[in-house]
């Protein structure tokens, strides 16, 4: 038997897409000149912000974008204002790294019609420790630190929608339920695709509850709201609740069609597109700037709003021709 043809795939807007591309590297396009750029009157005691949220987040933008430090990114920020004409005052570096501490990073994210279908999926990002050459030279000197992002991404517009910042010792299923919260109460759920750390009641039992409509569907169709494969000793659960019925219709199906054959039939493939969000996060850098907790949060949210950005831009539409 001959080996079987490789699959070929194809770029269906290429012109689009070549577009985008262009447009990423474009100084200009992460400036809005119709944002507010000085903080109005907060009309409370103590000495008012100068600088609004939107001018902060911009700054932060180009100092995790361009990988600079925070006097290197005043300049920097100066000369784009310049090159479009604003004469606006630009923040020093202590009022950036102050108010990085306490900033809500505004994620831009595009909603497509129907219920939601989420992707999520969690990595490690270190922060301190040794470097890589020390490391293999003369072995690690403590411990190497790191921390764990989750994402929850959108399977249509590929944007994420929802990001947590925790602990390295921080399991994937508690976190669930707050990557969920994120998403407005008024969007409608469908389904979550993860892999096998997401196979806990816990996990079931809060997908369902924000599923609504669309997840209930899936139910009385035979289908499931939440496409995570079974342990490999996984057993029934008891059928006390709703997720209980859902989770062992899993794990039915895959006993009688086997793993390999029920992860293409049901589509749960399509999780490694999430995989490549976190190759997309870790562009920015294999290992996070800040030391403080607060400021390694914002790092990480200012990082997901890059990627939403270039997203927005134009991406590639790939089909399989063979």
């Amino acid at each position: 038997m001959g080996k079987p043809e490789p699959a070929r795939y194809r770029t269906t807007n290429w012109k689009s897409y070549n577009d985008a591309l262009k447009r990423r590297g474009s100084l200009l396009v992460w400036l809005d000149r119709d944002m507010d750029w000085l903080a109005p009157k907060a009309g409370k005691p103590g000495r008012p912000s100068v600088f609004s949220d939107a001018a902060i987040q911009f700054c932060l933008m180009i100092k995790v974008l361009f990988g600079l430090p925070l006097r290197q990114t005043t300049g920097m920020v100066a000369s784009i204002l310049k090159m479009a004409g604003l004469d606006w005052p630009v923040p020093d570096f202590s009022t950036l790294s102050r108010r990085q501490k306490t900033i809500a990073v505004q994620l831009s994210s595009r909603r497509a019609p129907g219920p939601l279908n989420l992707l999520v999926d969690s990595t490690g990002i270190k922060f301190l420790g040794d470097g890589e050459w020390l490391a293999r030279k003369h072995g690690t000197h403590r411990r190497r630190q790191y921390r764990k992002v989750h994402l929850a991404m959108d399977t249509a517009t590929g944007d994420i929608r929802a990001v947590e910042f925790t602990s390295g010792r921080e399991g994937d299923s508690p976190v669930l339920p707050d990557l969920l919260d994120q998403i407005p109460e008024d969007e409608e759920i469908g389904t979550v695709t993860g892999d096998g750390a997401f196979d806990t009641r816990r996990c079931h039992s809060a997908i369902l509850a924000r599923g609504g409509t669309g997840a209930r569907a899936l139910l009385r169709t035979g289908g499931s709201h939440v496409l995570a494969p079974i342990r490999r000793n996984g057993r029934l659960w008891k059928e006390d609740c709703p997720a209980a019925l859902a989770r062992n219709d899993i794990l039915r199906a895959t006993r009688r069609l086997g793993r390999t054959i029920w992860k293409r039939w049901s589509g749960y493939h399509v999780r490694s597109r999430v995989e490549a969000r976190m190759r997309n996060l870790k562009s920015f850098g294999e290992r996070i700037a800040s030391r403080d907790p607060d400021l390694q949060t914002a790092e990480i949210h200012i990082r997901v709003a890059l990627m939403n950005r270039f997203n927005a831009l134009g991406t590639a539409e790939i089909e399989r021709v063979a």
